[in-house]
């Protein structure tokens, strides 16, 4: 738990699981475990490799999920955090199959980016069949916005997310960022495999496969195509991107 906030508008329930809380220059946001691993793990690790201080929260425990318990999804989190290189992973511990745009979740997550303040948040696609996936995204809408007022009934100082970015989920999305992520595959996939109660016994759905690497992967090549690499993950800006013609 962050030292000095379980009373300061973020749930008890809230907690580290792995590293230190502090200063990010990226956060992704995962509805659930495993979600920010299939999703934007590659630039994830990249970023990690490259010495940028990079966290995951999970809102939810996935706790309604099918297979898996929440304390031993939390144990899986932890082993993907190490073997990702993650300066930090926490857990909001908002329901599962409940994460919509509400005004106590939006505070709780507001004051979470003002204790953690990335730079650049990552967050589901609002396009997705998954009702927690979009509804993360509305609901982080309301956190960037709350967060970085100064008169919000917040704790800590105010404070600007200065980028977001959509990461692909279920659906099909039209991305305007390419990374190449081909040198950080197997960890890439080892992170994922790390949720182990997830990914092996019987498929339950288009995401709990054991065929989930192979699947994803498959996203990967075809972006990969598009950027003239082998793989890359996509992302969709929420807003437009300032680009020096000089880098082009």
């Amino acid at each position: 738990m962050l030292a000095g906030m379980a009373t300061a508008g973020i749930p008890e329930e809230f907690e580290t699981i792995h590293g230190v809380a502090g200063p990010l220059d990226w956060l992704c946001l995962a509805p659930h475990p495993d979600d920010a691993e299939i999703g934007a793990g590659g630039t994830l690790i990249r970023l990690a490799r490259a010495g940028r201080a990079v966290g995951i929260l999970e809102l939810s425990r996935g706790e309604r999920g099918t297979q898996g318990t929440p304390d031993v999804r939390v144990a899986e989190c932890a082993r993907a955090a190490a073997i990702m290189g993650l300066t930090w992973r926490g857990q909001l511990g908002l329901p599962d199959g409940e994460l919509r745009d509400t005004l106590g979740g939006a505070h709780a997550l507001a004051s979470v980016l003002r204790a953690v303040r990335p730079r650049v948040l990552v967050v589901p696609h609002h396009h997705d069949r998954h009702p927690d996936h979009f509804g993360t995204y509305h609901l982080t809408k309301r956190a960037v916005h709350l967060a970085q007022l100064a008169k919000a009934d917040l704790p800590g100082e105010p404070h600007r997310v200065g980028r977001v970015l959509l990461y692909q989920g279920n659906a099909d999305i039209t991305p305007n960022v390419l990374v190449d992520v081909e040198a950080v595959q197997d960890t890439w996939a080892a992170a994922i495999l790390a949720h182990e109660s997830q990914f092996s016994g019987a498929a339950i759905s288009e995401t709990v496969t054991p065929e989930i690497v192979e699947r994803r992967r498959a996203r990967l090549t075809y972006w990969g195509t598009l950027a003239r690499v082998r793989y890359a993950e996509a992302f969709e800006a929420d807003s437009a991107l300032l680009v020096d013609p000089l880098a082009l």
